[in-house]
């Protein structure tokens, strides 16, 4: 057993040692987007959720806000996000956003292509991810 573990950390030493492996922040922060501090996470029995959403071209996400702490990658197309303050980012595909919580505020999807999204979720057992106005 012993030889086995030394086998698998050497093994796994040098596939790091390789080369190959690059790691890149896309993103970190203790703020949102529009610059407001992150609120608190919830008590309770942690939970992490990740979903791809799509939105057709053209769209317009109804007014809606996240109760709990998300953070999205933007895979394909282009999202335009506007609170209710009249704040806006701009996102395109390659980049990262840490989303605004308990903000009302919707996207748009000004495009001829689709939007992919992947959101991870930082909440609760029983999070609601958002809630609509």
């Amino acid at each position: 057993m012993k030889k086995l573990f030394c086998l698998c950390v050497l093994l796994s030493s040098y596939c790091f040692a390789a080369g190959n492996v690059e790691s890149i922040t896309l993103a970190k922060s203790d703020k949102s987007w529009d610059g407001s501090a992150m609120s608190a996470y919830p008590k309770g029995a942690p939970e992490i959720s990740v979903l791809k959403i799509t939105i057709p071209p053209h769209t317009e996400l109804p007014l809606h806000k996240h109760p709990i702490i998300n953070a999205g990658y933007m895979v394909k197309g282009s999202l335009k996000v506007v609170t209710d303050e009249n704040k806006t980012l701009h996102l395109k595909a390659g980049e990262a956003l840490i989303e605004v919580v308990d903000k009302w505020h919707y996207g748009v999807n000004e495009g001829d292509e689709p939007v992919e999204i992947v959101v991870f979720y930082a909440g609760a057992k029983e999070s609601v991810y958002s809630i609509k106005k």
